[in-house]
């Protein structure tokens, strides 16, 4: 099997990761905004897979109404909270399927970690990349089916609006760029596994010169 594929693989598999840790890292999964031109405030809600984070802003006029004085308070808490959340309670569904989402998230973070290291250990020599293609096709298929699930369960938690709170979000950025991570990984699978499918079948295009013929017996 050629290097080419596994080199184009390779770097977009670090985008996914790179992906997978932003994600991860933000609290902008879910996004709520509410304005009040009566008290000239605007209430922003990030909800993040374990915080939640309220940033307030407040801008008054000043007496000769030339200006604005500014006031802003931004903080953060544990996100689903059994006391805050009602975990214990009404909520207990939503909790239960929020933090797991958060844990195959995790798990899908995990999964794309280790695919760098395991291209680069693929495409070292020739006799690798035609061994190794359908073990780093399924580990890539991994991360993605994590991926899709934690995209599926955060999906519906907002679509249904299982949260209080989720009356009036959007996606944010990070569910953006988590959602692009499994789309990626996708594509990486689908690529991999047809490219070493037609290198095994003796296309050059696929194989290269050294094309994989059986040895007659």
């Amino acid at each position: 099997m050629r290097k080419t594929p596994y080199v184009v693989a390779f770097f977009t598999v670090v985008l996914t990761l790179l992906f997978n840790i932003i994600a991860v890292l933000r609290t902008d999964w879910l996004v709520s905004k509410s304005h009040s031109e009566v008290l000239h405030t605007t209430v922003t809600t990030e909800y993040g897979l374990s915080r939640v984070c309220e940033t307030i802003v407040t801008r008054l006029p000043t007496p000769d109404k030339e200006g604005k004085i500014s006031y802003e308070d931004y903080n953060c808490r544990h996100f689903p909270s059994q006391a805050k959340d009602g975990c214990d309670k009404e909520n207990s569904s939503f909790c239960a399927t929020w933090t797991g989402a958060g844990y195959v998230d995790y798990l899908s973070l995990g999964f794309s970690a280790v695919a760098p290291v395991a291209f680069l250990f693929g495409m070292s020599t020739h006799a690798r990349r035609r061994r190794v293609w359908r073990a780093l096709a399924g580990l890539m298929m991994l991360q993605c089916a994590t991926g899709i699930i934690a995209f599926a369960l955060i999906t519906d938690s907002f679509h249904r609006n299982r949260y209080p709170g989720f009356n009036h979000v959007k996606p944010g950025n990070a569910y953006i760029l988590s959602t692009s991570s499994w789309v990626l990984s996708l594509l990486v699978t689908i690529g991999i596994a047809v490219t070493g499918l037609a290198a095994e079948k003796g296309h050059a295009w696929a194989a290269g010169r050294r094309a994989y013929w059986p040895i007659d017996g």
